[in-house]
C-alpha cells in the first residue's frame, strides 16, 4: 500500500537521472495531477493511502522518467505564463527564458503580431491574453499546428495559425511586431544535451547546422525590415553565443533602438530592434 507521504520517498528513490530538487518538484506535480492535492494538502493528508488504480499510474510516471521522458510529455501539459498548454513531441516544451521574453515585449504597444516558429503557441497566446492584437503565427510542421490551434481553442482566442516556410512565406499584410524563437542550438551541442531533450523534443524546433548558426536570424531579420510597419519592433530569442553576431545583422538592416537582454541565469538570451 501506498500512502500520500510515502511518494516522494518513492520518486527519491527509484529515479536518479534528476536532482533531488528537481525530482521533489516534479513529485508534487504528479501529485496534484493524479490526487489533486497541493503541497499543503500533502502534509494534511500525509498517511492516507492512495488507490490501487492512482498507485499503477504513479508507477507509471516513475518508469517514464526513468526513461526520461520530461513530465510535461507524460502529463500533455506545461505550465507557462500561469496558462496550461497541451504539448506533446511535436512541439517544443515551453521555457522560463521565454515568459522573459512575453514580459518585455508587453512593455510595447502593438496592434498586429506574426509569430514565427509558434510551436504550441505559447508565445501568441500568452500575447493575446494580455492585449486586442490582431495575432497571425505559422510553422513549417502542421502537426505543430494543430496543437497551437487546440491551446487557442481552450482559451477562446481568435488566432491566425498557418502551416507556412519562413522561407517561402508572403504574408498579405505588415505587422507592428515580429517575434520568433527559432531553432539556434548547435548540432555540436547535442552531446551536452540532457536525454529528457535530446531523445523527445522535436530536433527540427531545436537545432542549426554548425556550419550556418544564423541561418533563421539573417532572413528573418530581412523578412522584418520588409514587413514591419514603420516603427515596429522585431524580437528574438538567441543562443547566448551569438548575440554580438545578431547585433551586428540588425545594424546592417538598419536596425534602430537594438538591445540585448540577458535571461535569469546572466546569459544573453533575447534581443530587441526597432525599424526606423
Amino acid at each position: 500500500m501506498l500512502t500520500v507521504g510515502n511518494i516522494i520517498p518513492l520518486f527519491l528513490k527509484k529515479i536518479n537521472n534528476y536532482s533531488d530538487k528537481e525530482l521533489i518538484s516534479i513529485a508534487y506535480i504528479v501529485i496534484e495531477e493524479i490526487l489533486g492535492l497541493n503541497k499543503i494538502n500533502v502534509i494534511i493528508n500525509n498517511a492516507n493511502v492512495i488507490s490501487t488504480n492512482d498507485e499503477v499510474k504513479i508507477n507509471e510516471i516513475i518508469k517514464d522518467l526513468i526513461a526520461n521522458k520530461p513530465i510535461q510529455y507524460i502529463l500533455g501539459k506545461a505550465n507557462f505564463f500561469n496558462l496550461s498548454f497541451i504539448v506533446n513531441k511535436h512541439v517544443l516544451i515551453p521555457r522560463q527564458e521565454t515568459e522573459q521574453l512575453i514580459n518585455w515585449i508587453l512593455n510595447y504597444e502593438f496592434n498586429s503580431v506574426l509569430d514565427i516558429g509558434t510551436g504550441s503557441a505559447c508565445i501568441p497566446i500568452s500575447l493575446a491574453k494580455n492585449s486586442t492584437a490582431n495575432i497571425t503565427a505559422i510553422d513549417i510542421s502542421s502537426n505543430a499546428i494543430k496543437i497551437a490551434k487546440k491551446n487557442a481553442d481552450n482559451y477562446n482566442l481568435n488566432i491566425t495559425f498557418l502551416c507556412e516556410d519562413i522561407f517561402k512565406f508572403n504574408p498579405d499584410s505588415k505587422f507592428d511586431l515580429i517575434v520568433s524563437n527559432p531553432p539556434y542550438v548547435l548540432k555540436s551541442e547535442m552531446k551536452k544535451m540532457h536525454k529528457n531533450v535530446l531523445n523527445f523534443e522535436p530536433h527540427n524546433a531545436l537545432f542549426v547546422e554548425d556550419s550556418d548558426p544564423l541561418i533563421f536570424y539573417n532572413y528573418i531579420a530581412q523578412f522584418a525590415f520588409k514587413y514591419l510597419n514603420s516603427k515596429g519592433a522585431l524580437f528574438f530569442e538567441i543562443n547566448e553565443s551569438f548575440g554580438v553576431e545578431i547585433k551586428l545583422i540588425l545594424n546592417k538592416l538598419d536596425f534602430v533602438n537594438i538591445e540585448l537582454k540577458k535571461d535569469l541565469n546572466g546569459k544573453d538570451r533575447m534581443i530587441k530592434a526597432i525599424k526606423k
